[in-house]
C-alpha cells in the first residue's frame, strides 16, 4: 500500500504547504491551512482513448433535455446538455434537494435517473416525493457516501442523469482524509467530471455554502464543472431566484424565478410582475427601472428614503445596489444636479430582494433620491434607465431598445433614457425622452 503523506492545505485556494502557518503563502488568507493526509492513488490500467474527427461526431450534438421548468431551462442555457456537470449551491433549507427531485421526476419521462444521497435516508426521499405529488416510482435511489459505489450503481442502472446530494458527504476510498476536505472534494469532482464526459451522463451536484455565501471547498471545484448555479432567496419573500455564475452552454448571469408552494417549486413566467408594487410606485421616493438579467429585461422598482441626519456622520445604506456606487452618485448629484444632501441620511432599496449589478440603474436611483428629498412623486407610468458619469453625463446602456419595448408591454407610457438609446424608428405606445446631462434628466422628470 502506498505510504500516506501529511501536508497542510488551504481551504480557500487549495495550495499545499509542508508546515502550518497562520497565513496562506499563496492567497494570503488567514487561518485557512488545515492538516490533510494524502495517499498516492493506485494506478489502474486504462484503455487509451483515440482521437475523433469533428465530422465523425453524432448528428445530435446540439441535443438538450428539457427539465420541465422553462425558467430552469433558461438558466441552463436552453436545457440540460448530455455529459454536463452542474454544481448547485445555496443556503441550508432553501430547497436544493426539493428542486432537483422535481427536475428528476420531470426528466424521467424519457431518461433513466439515479438519485444518490449522503445526507438523507431512502425513507426521507420517499416522504418528500409523496408530499410533492411526484410520479417517480421508477427512480433509482441510493443512500451511500462512497463515490466509487455511486458511480458503479449509476452504470448498472444505465442512468443518463445522476444527482449527488451532496458533494461534501462523498468520499474516495483511496484518500484517508475526512469527507468535505479539500483533497476529497477535488478528487471526487475530478472523478465525477471524467465519468460524465466519458459516458455522456448529465450530473447534478449539490454543494454546501459558507457563511459568506460561496460554495464550500476549494475554488478549483467551480472551475472543473460546466455550470455553477446559486440560489438567491430572501427569508421574508416566498420567491426564490436561481442565478448562473458560470455556464459553458449558455449565458452566465441568467436568472430564473420560482415560487415555493406546498407542492414544491412553481416557476414564475412573468417575473416583472412580482417586483413591481403598483400601490407604492406613485409615492415619493419610488421609480421603476428596466434591468437586464441574463438574456431578458426585468422591470424592477427602486425605492429611496432621504431623512434628516441625527449624527455628525450621514448614513448611506443600500440593498440591491452597490453601496460604493451610491456614494459616487450622491457626489455627482451634489455637483451637477444642484442638490446638496450631504447631511441627510440616504437609504436605497430594490423591491423584491433582487440584486442588480449593472450601472443602468444609476439614473433611476438618483430619481428616487431626489423624489424623496423633494417629497414629489414621479409620473405614474414613467420608466427610466441610464448610466451616470462623473461629469454628470448620461451614458447609454446595452439593449436599450429591448428595455423600452419591455416597458411598453407592461403599460408604461413615458421613458427617460440616454440619447444614445433612443430608437431611431420610434416606439409604439410609449413616449421616449432622450437626455444627455443629469440636469436635463431632472428637468424632464419634474
Amino acid at each position: 500500500m502506498p505510504k500516506a503523506k501529511t501536508a497542510y492545505v488551504c481551504s480557500e485556494c487549495g495550495a499545499h504547504s509542508v508546515k502550518w502557518a497562520g497565513q496562506c503563502p499563496d492567497c494570503t488568507a488567514w487561518n485557512t491551512l488545515s492538516e490533510t493526509t494524502f495517499s498516492a492513488p493506485t494506478k489502474h490500467a486504462q484503455a487509451a482513448v483515440s482521437a475523433k474527427r469533428l465530422d465523425e461526431l453524432p448528428d445530435d450534438v446540439e441535443a438538450r433535455h428539457r427539465c420541465g421548468f422553462q425558467e430552469f431551462d433558461r438558466v441552463l442555457g436552453g436545457g440540460l446538455v448530455p455529459g454536463a456537470v452542474v454544481l448547485l449551491g445555496g443556503d441550508p433549507g432553501v430547497g436544493k434537494s426539493t428542486l432537483l427531485q422535481q427536475v428528476s421526476a420531470n426528466l424521467m419521462t424519457g431518461l433513466s435517473i439515479c438519485y444518490a444521497t449522503g445526507e438523507e435516508s431512502l425513507r426521507q426521499i420517499g416522504q418528500r416525493s409523496l408530499r410533492l405529488g411526484l410520479e417517480a416510482a421508477a427512480m433509482n435511489l441510493l443512500a451511500d457516501t462512497s463515490l466509487e459505489n455511486v458511480l458503479e450503481q449509476a452504470v448498472r442502472c444505465n442512468a443518463r442523469v445522476l444527482v449527488i446530494d451532496s458533494i461534501q458527504t462523498m468520499t474516495c476510498e483511496q484518500l484517508p482524509s475526512a469527507p468535505g476536505s479539500v483533497a476529497q472534494m477535488r478528487e471526487s469532482v475530478g472523478r465525477i467530471v471524467q465519468f460524465a464526459k466519458q459516458n455522456e451522463v448529465s450530473v447534478f451536484i449539490i454543494g454546501h455554502v459558507t457563511k459568506e455565501g460561496a460554495i464550500a471547498g476549494p475554488r478549483v471545484v467551480e472551475h472543473m464543472v460546466d455550470t455553477v448555479l446559486y440560489f438567491e432567496s430572501d427569508p421574508a419573500s416566498r420567491y426564490t431566484m436561481i442565478r448562473s455564475v458560470k455556464n459553458r452552454f449558455g449565458a452566465s448571469g441568467e436568472m430564473g424565478v420560482f415560487a415555493m408552494t406546498e407542492t414544491g417549486f412553481r416557476e414564475v413566467s412573468n417575473p416583472s410582475a412580482i417586483f413591481l408594487s403598483r400601490d407604492s410606485v406613485n409615492e415619493p421616493g419610488s421609480v421603476v427601472s428596466v434591468a437586464w438579467e441574463g438574456s431578458r429585461p426585468l422591470l424592477v422598482e427602486i425605492q429611496a428614503l432621504v431623512a434628516d441626519g441625527n449624527s455628525n456622520y450621514a448614513k448611506r445604506l443600500a440593498q440591491g445596489v452597490d453601496q460604493n456606487r451610491l456614494a459616487l452618485l450622491l457626489a455627482v448629484l451634489q455637483r451637477h444636479g444642484s442638490h446638496a444632501i450631504g447631511d441627510e441620511d440616504v437609504f436605497v432599496n430594490v423591491v423584491g430582494g433582487l440584486r442588480i449589478n449593472e450601472t443602468a440603474v444609476d439614473l433611476p436611483t438618483l430619481f428616487a433620491i431626489v423624489s424623496s428629498f423633494r417629497d414629489r412623486a414621479l409620473a405614474e407610468r414613467l420608466v427610466c434607465f441610464g448610466e451616470i458619469g462623473l461629469a454628470g453625463e448620461i451614458r447609454p446602456v446595452r439593449f436599450g431598445t429591448e428595455r423600452i419595448a419591455a416597458a411598453a408591454k407592461q403599460g408604461f407610457t413615458q421613458a427617460i433614457v440616454p440619447v444614445g438609446n433612443v430608437p431611431k424608428r420610434g416606439s409604439r405606445g410609449i413616449e421616449v425622452i432622450g437626455v444627455r446631462r443629469l440636469s436635463e434628466a431632472l428637468d424632464a422628470a419634474w
